[in-house]
């Protein structure tokens, strides 16, 4: 790859696709979701540094997306990617998915516009975990087995030889639905393997975790952080309902920064006091189903971006 422009110094605030209701289970589906050119224009005006990957193609492809990019000053902050690490043949067979994504970090890196992309690794769950999110922070029996963690370190560790092979350092994404969720998975994954973290601050609240007392328990893990307010009484309700992982979305667990119960600038203060350097992926995972609420998610967007520079960010 060729050489990158040089790093700034300290946090890096960049948004993502989703924060506009930009995923998977919208783009290409929903005639309201803004397009990809649309997305990127939005994150520049509204003063972000730089934006997470989204579906592949979404922002672009190749050179085309490099152009994007550039032209706007924003660099490429990292990728999303769920696994099956602890059955084999199924990570065979996705292992396509993120060779495709690392095809993209590559495509990019001639004109790259601050710190490097993360491969954001989470675990790709169960249907039963996603039928039941929240479950594992009060019953430990939903999570994986001892033999079942044991494949899923070896699973993990191939995936982060194949990111490391290609100039990437990973970060594990814990996530609310997945084998990945509580505190106490997220400590297995620590114990199992040699991955950095990345910290999000909304599923680690509603997978019942401090994030603020996280920041300093796992600082040196910490390589990337998600910043993302949420409710704790939506999520309460959701596991009071047996309601599927969906409602996170559909009830708006995930409100502006401020908004709900984070302490944001808890984190923050942690965040400085550990000396963290690099991305700060500001995300409010949101799935609208108007065009008024799309419109509503990317004036979020621009709230957010303003709280964090009343902030010095």
């Amino acid at each position: 790859m060729t050489a990158p422009s040089e790093v700034p110094a300290g946090i890096v605030v960049a948004n993502a696709p989703v924060s506009y209701g930009a995923f998977e289970l919208t783009v290409g589906i929903d005639p309201n979701v803004l397009d990809g050119v649309h997305v990127l224009d939005e994150v520049a005006a509204a003063g972000y540094a730089g934006i997470d990957l989204g579906p592949v193609g979404y922002l672009g492809t190749g050179e085309e997306l490099a152009e994007r990019l550039a032209s706007r000053q924003l660099g490429l902050a990292g990728a999303y990617l769920e696994l099956p690490y602890a059955d084999h043949e199924a990570l065979g067979r996705a292992l396509p998915a993120l060779d495709e994504m690392l095809d993209v970090f590559d495509a990019v890196a001639p004109r790259r516009v601050g710190p490097p992309p993360r491969p954001t690794l989470a675990d790709s769950g169960s249907e039963s975990r996603r039928a039941h999110p929240g479950r594992a922070a009060l019953d430990r029996s939903v999570g994986l087995t001892a033999d079942a963690w044991r494949r899923f370190g070896v699973g993990l560790g191939e995936v982060l030889a194949r990111c490391r092979d290609r100039g990437y350092e990973p970060a594990f994404h814990h996530e609310t639905g997945t084998y990945v969720e509580a505190p106490w998975e997220i400590e297995r994954v620590l114990e199992v393997s040699d991955v950095g973290l990345c910290l999000d601050t909304g599923h680690l609240l509603l997978g019942g975790g401090d994030p603020a007392a996280a920041v300093s328990a796992w600082s040196s893990r910490i390589n990337h952080v998600h910043l993302k307010d949420a409710h704790r009484s939506v999520m309460a309700r959701i596991v009071a309902d047996n309601a599927p992982v969906t409602a996170i979305w559909s009830r708006e667990a995930f409100p502006a920064l401020g908004q709900g119960d984070l302490d944001a600038d808890g984190v923050l203060a942690a965040l400085e006091r550990v000396g963290y350097r690099g991305w700060l992926v500001v995300e409010q995972d949101t799935l609208p189903r108007t065009k008024a609420r799309f419109d509503q998610a990317a004036a979020d967007q621009r709230a957010n971006r303003a709280f964090l520079a009343e902030r010095g960010l």
